[in-house]
Parts: C-alpha cells; structure tokens; sequence
C-alpha cells in the first residue's frame, strides 16, 4: 500500500507564506492562519509542500489504509485558496449558503480571495469541522 503523501514537515510556515509572489495571497494566508489557529487551538504546519494544517487526526478504513491528517488545512494555491475538511459537516450547506462567492468539489472548498467571503461564517465552519472531527475520532 502506498504511503500517504501529505505528512507534516520541518518546514517555515511563515516562510512559506512570505515566499507567494502574490500579496493578497500572503495577506489571505496570514488571515486564514490566524482564523484556523483560533477554531483548531493548533499551531499551524506544514503538511508537504504546499498545505498549512493546524492538529492532526488518524484515520483507518476497512481497507486497512490508514494515516494521520490534519484536523483543518488550507493551500493557498495560484487559481484558489484550497480549505480542506471544512465540507459535509450536517449544517454546512447551510453555512455555505451565507459565505459568499466560492466553489465546492472533492470535500474541498475553493475562494479566490477572503475579500468574497464572510469570515465570521468561514470560522463558524472551522470550528464546527474540528468539533465535529474529534467529536467522530473519540467514538
């Protein structure tokens, strides 16, 4: 079985912000460490190359493949800012509904810049997607 490919590293997390040639990214990507910090009560890191996370959960499905990943990331990538594990909670179509311009596909959720969205929603789904996680790890 294959290895996951997203693990924590060594890596700078503020390097990596400071490192995007685009400034609203490194602005949004400053804002969204701070938000996920504060829903996750985490620290972030770097999760391979490219993914900021903030804690970490492991997962093991009935095919045996199993991993550790983290509890809410995000991966400020050059066509979208990338939020992972923030879908499919049971209130978050609804959430969503109130977020602002944004796209959903792959359990992903996709916003060109913060500017579109409603912060104080984007953090509501954080914080439900981490209690909802650990609430689903715990059982």
């Amino acid at each position: 079985m294959a290895d996951n490919k997203t693990k924590p590293t060594k890596l700078s997390v503020a390097a990596f912000i400071d490192a995007l040639p685009d400034q609203t990214k490194r602005a949004d990507a400053k804002t969204l460490v701070k938000l996920m910090q504060g829903a996750a009560g985490e620290k972030p890191k770097m999760w391979g190359p490219s993914i900021i996370g903030f804690g970490s959960y492991h997962y093991k499905y009935d095919s045996g493949r199993e991993g550790d990943m983290p509890l809410i990331s995000f991966s400020p990538r050059k066509p979208a800012i990338v939020l992972y594990s923030l879908t499919g909670l049971s209130d978050s179509d609804a959430l969503l509904a109130k977020l602002g311009k944004h796209a959903t596909g792959k359990g992903c959720l996709y916003i060109k810049k913060l500017a579109d969205v409603d912060q104080k929603v984007l953090e509501e789904l954080a914080v439900k997607s981490v209690a909802a996680r650990l609430a689903r790890n715990k059982s």
